[in-house]
């Protein structure tokens, strides 16, 4: 009887920050942006609304809402962002603490609500 596992081609498994991955400056600052850019559109598709009045909502023009939508993650800080989900009605907390291992460097870290 034949195998019907498939071998992978080689690979190397990801850190789970694929900006890290590639090497980019700031990876975890455009991880979290990354995260806060899902939760919003996650919102916007919830509320059935358009990226009109999404963007009005938001206080950004409608051209610029369906860039940052499509990862053009430059166009805005992280604190435009946790203004925008608190515009969907969305609390933001932030937690500072110490970093687990002493002596490395602290990390950000999203966490979506259950």
């Amino acid at each position: 009887m034949m195998s019907t596992k498939k071998k992978l081609p080689a690979h190397t498994k990801g850190s789970g920050n694929i900006f890290a991955d590639l090497g980019l400056p700031n990876a975890e600052e455009h991880q979290l942006k990354a995260a806060l850019v899902v939760q919003l559109k996650r919102l916007i598709s919830e509320r059935d609304l358009s990226q009109v009045t999404a963007a009005k909502l938001v206080e950004m023009k409608q051209p610029d809402l369906s860039k940052l939508l499509r990862g053009q993650l430059k166009l805005v800080s992280v604190e435009k962002l946790l203004r925008m989900l608190t515009a969907f009605d969305q609390d933001v907390e932030i937690t500072v603490k110490p970093h687990r291992k002493r002596g490395e460097t602290g990390r950000i870290t999203f966490i979506p609500a259950a």
